[in-house]
């Protein structure tokens, strides 16, 4: 297969199991050609790549590692290969690079330089969470993680519940998957009885659950999300 010389965002699973359950060939077939990748974390990266093709050879390729940790003024030169015609990957821990991903720096200089950026179909937690909620898929907005301390925390809830009322729109955010139980233990005692909560759990996973009710039922119900990859999605 000959490729383009760009910056190919590569998605990867959510959840463990069969990768062609979720990515199309073509990934993979794109993924042997690149020699360069800019990856989260380089050792969950050679394990997706393994897992793409057993037959890649890890010992022959470059990776540049972008996140947190990173220092920012670094970033450029991660693109040196793309830069010199080189195709170039970008991989992040789970689901489509750059969305709620620090990859999104990468790519915004890439843009700024002009050079080529093709992203890949995979799984989107955000939107698949959203499919499966019943709620608005035409306004909505991603929060990421809400604040730890109780009191923002609290102003946040706040803010939502005024943006679903009046804005008409749909508000999703995370949580650290230990934190998942008390998150939701928080909403079902500050949010007010009549929106309505999406949690959706595993998604892609052989786990995956995907249920929607109003706080009020959820604070009747039984649960346990505790160390599972989870989104949460609130609407009226």
């Amino acid at each position: 297969m000959t490729i383009e010389k760009a910056l190919y965002l590569v998605p990867v699973q959510l959840s463990e199991g069969d990768l062609t359950t979720v990515l199309p060939a073509v990934n993979v077939a794109v993924v042997r050609e690149i020699k360069h990748f800019i990856v989260e974390n380089v050792r969950s990266a050679r394990r997706f790549l393994k897992k793409c093709d057993r037959d890649i050879n890890i010992d022959e390729l470059t990776f540049y590692e972008l996140n947190r940790h990173t220092d920012p003024k670094d970033i450029a030169s991660y693109l040196a290969p793309l830069e010199a015609g080189h195709a170039m990957g970008v991989i992040s821990e789970a689901g489509c690079p750059a969305i709620a991903d620090p990859g999104a720096d990468v790519v915004a200089i890439a843009q700024r330089k002009g050079l080529k950026v093709k992203p890949l179909v995979g799984p989107s937690s955000i939107l698949m969470g959203l499919m499966g909620s019943g709620f608005n898929g035409q306004s909505f907005a991603f929060l990421g993680y809400l604040p730890i301390d109780g009191a923002a925390r609290t102003r946040k809830f706040k803010e939502m519940e005024h943006d679903i009322m009046h804005r008409d729109q749909t508000q999703i955010f995370i949580e650290t998957p230990y934190r998942n139980n008390a998150l939701m233990a928080t909403m079902v005692k500050a949010l007010p009885a009549h929106l309505k909560l999406c949690v959706a759990s595993d998604i892609t996973g052989e786990n995956e659950s995907i249920v929607t009710r109003s706080i009020k039922e959820w604070s009747k119900a039984t649960y346990d999300y505790g160390k599972k990859p989870t989104i949460f999605l609130l609407y009226k």
